[in-house]
């Protein structure tokens, strides 16, 4: 299951889908007034340009977002494993140097006890 954090990105990235869509909707609506052969209407196509502009610097600005956000996240930023299996790998090493340790000691005892 997605984390809410998740789950907001990607809503956002649906509402740049949509205003997308919907940017090239203007352009497209831009396109057919200009091509209009009794004339274009000024007001109409200003409308849809300052819309346009409007839509593209909001999409910028939430892919610029959601970029950096994606840059800032690191899954594994408050993970111990690496800690513990390094903990563990010093616990056996440890281990083994008292082991060898209680070695050289019965073998310096029993060779005090035959002198």
């Amino acid at each position: 299951m997605d984390s809410p954090g998740q789950n907001t990105s990607l809503q956002r990235l649906q509402n740049v889908e949509k205003r997308i869509v919907r940017v090239l909707e203007l352009a497209g609506g831009v396109m057919d007034e200009l091509a209009n052969p009794s004339g274009s209407r000024k007001d109409l196509v200003s409308a849809h340009c300052a819309e346009f502009m409007k839509l593209i610097k909001d999409i910028q600005m939430t892919l610029r977002e959601e970029i950096k956000s994606a840059c800032d996240y690191r899954p594994f930023e408050k993970c111990d494993y690496i800690a513990r299996v390094s903990n563990e790998i010093c616990c056996k090493k440890l281990e083994y140097v008292a082991a060898q340790l209680d070695g050289m000691k019965q073998t310096i005892d029993e060779y005090h006890n035959a002198i």
